[in-house]
């Protein structure tokens, strides 16, 4: 019995031995678990520390430090910061590289935190991108109410604070701010009648049936976007166009500023050379293909006349002016622009009087031809902020004729619409040039954010009206181009033009755990 007896005992031993073997390790290995999770979570904590830190100070990219070194492929860095929970025990450090944005214009930061436990040796590291939203992340946004006729596709988010009339195709979201609206007359409505957020006319059924059609993609009501944002936004450029040149910088660093006007002409400042009552005179800016720009002074303009070289009084200031390093160019009065034929950089021209007290003394932008981008994979960027409105020139498209007309870029109004004009400048009693065929086309491809009214195209009625055209569909005679598709520039998501305005606070926009330590 002895020997079975000891053959028993070193059996249940040998297992005893084995089991605690086992529960120890497994005890380490929860440990190690809990720390590993631990650490996940202070490096976790590190990218939502520097989130709020950008919050409160978009542009430092050195955690609140100067005179920092760029580690390659990681950015300014390393930060280190003590993680304290919320019973204030001391749990342990994450530590931050912080990667600028790497194009002009770009609000994208990365940053990469490495969390660690005390009294452990392991880490946890995670990489985010983080940015905020700009008003160039809608196809349309505005302050007041859309209408998107059959004939005019919406692409990208469009957000209304009043309300939207889609009865044209959508590919993304479509957003009011109202559960309910009363459209007026020329923006689809009656004037008396409530329609819905977002709506559309039953008497629309092609080229999508609005009875039938899904409307899984209409939002409303939603919180509002605040457009008082903007207020300050002419300064900001401003300034910056005077701070990038030393003829100019004495302006920008004075209180004052904004309401300086200097007479000194640079590449990214344009001072006053019209009346404040005089919307027919400024510059031209022509945009080339190497990163360049022509500069003429326009002296009058005569819109029922086409093209623009017919249009407008021109001469000749200067010739392939470099694009502003800081990629801003200012000017103290009306704008028109035109590419030739392409234009290559990232760039962000603003007009405004900044001395001015009235919308009829406001500074406008033209867009006085084809304004066209070199390539269309976000290497090109342009934004027109006008204190007043961005307008589409009667004399911009071809005449007559077949052609595709094409314009790309962020348009602004701060204070009044982005539109093709209903009437002349010259002759306000006569209905605009207007092109019904099929073979003349209008695609706009950017982000359009307006204070007021946008459309490319209005109904003149079913009686001849100066240049409209008639349209035996509808009955109706048009000014503007009825064929024409908003295409929303993706690219300007969270890559605007340099210094386009932001809508709110940051977000975090992709996400990762790097397997190993930097």
């Amino acid at each position: 019995m002895i020997p079975a007896l000891l053959s028993v005992i070193i059996a249940f031993s040998l297992m005893a031995t084995a089991v605690g073997n086992i529960v120890l390790t497994n005890l380490s290995v929860a440990a190690n678990l809990v720390k590993t999770e631990q650490a996940f979570n202070i490096a976790e904590a590190g990218i939502n520390y520097y989130m709020w830190h950008l919050d409160y100070n978009a542009k430092d990219y050195q955690d609140g430090n100067s005179g920092g070194t760029i580690t390659p492929g990681l950015g300014y860095g390393p930060y280190t910061h003590q993680f304290i929970d919320q019973n204030g025990v001391d749990e342990g450090t994450f530590k931050l590289y912080i990667n600028p944005p790497t194009t002009t214009g770009s609000n994208v930061v990365t940053v990469t935190s490495i969390g660690q436990v005390n009294g452990a040796n392991f880490t946890r590291t995670i990489q985010a991108s983080i940015g905020s939203k700009s008003f160039a992340s809608f196809g349309v946004v505005s302050n007041s109410a859309l209408w998107f006729g059959p004939t005019e596709t919406a692409d990208g988010p469009v957000f209304s604070n009043q309300g939207i009339r889609m009865d044209g195709p959508n590919t993304s979201t479509v957003t009011s701010a109202n559960a309910s609206y009363v459209p007026s007359y020329e923006l689809g409505g009656n004037g008396i009648t409530s329609e819905p957020g977002v709506w559309c006319s039953t008497a629309v059924t092609a080229p999508v049936d609005c009875s039938t059609r899904s409307k899984s993609s209409w939002v409303y009501p939603a919180s509002n976007i605040d457009f008082t944002q903007l207020n300050n936004t002419l300064c900001n450029l401003k300034i910056i166009a005077l701070d990038n040149y030393s003829a100019t910088a004495s302006y920008g660093a004075l209180s004052n500023a904004c309401t300086q006007t200097p007479s000194t002409l640079t590449d990214s400042y344009l001072p006053r050379r019209s009346f404040y009552s005089d919307q027919r005179r400024g510059y031209l800016i022509m945009l080339n293909d190497n990163n360049t720009y022509n500069l003429y002074d326009v002296n009058n303009e005569n819109d029922t006349l086409t093209p623009y070289t017919s249009a407008l009084s021109l001469s000749l200031v200067s010739s392939q002016n470099p694009i502003p390093s800081s990629g801003v160019i200012f000017a103290e009065d009306n704008v028109w622009v035109i590419s030739n034929p392409t234009f290559s950089g990232r760039l962000t021209i603003a007009a405004g009087r900044m001395t001015s007290t009235s919308l009829l003394t406001e500074a406008d932008i033209v867009i006085a031809g084809p304004l066209v981008y070199t390539t269309k994979n976000g290497s090109d960027a342009l934004g027109l902020v006008a204190q007043n409105s961005v307008i589409l020139a009667p004399y911009a498209p071809p005449s007559s004729g077949a052609f595709n007309f094409e314009v790309d870029g962020a348009l602004m109004a701060i204070n009044g619409e982005v539109w093709y004009p209903g009437s002349y400048r010259n002759n306000p009693y006569a209905c605009t040039m207007g092109w019904t065929n099929p073979d003349q086309t209008f695609l706009f491809y950017g982000s359009v954010a307006t204070q007021q009214t946008w459309t490319w195209t209005w109904l003149d009625g079913s009686y001849p009206c100066g240049n409209a055209a008639y349209d035996p569909v509808s009955g109706q005679y048009i000014s503007g181009i009825e064929h024409n598709t908003t295409e929303y520039d993706y690219n300007l998501m969270y890559n605007p033009p340099p210094d386009y305005p932001n809508i709110g606070g940051n977000s975090i926009l992709t996400w990762r755990e790097l397997l190993t330590q930097p």
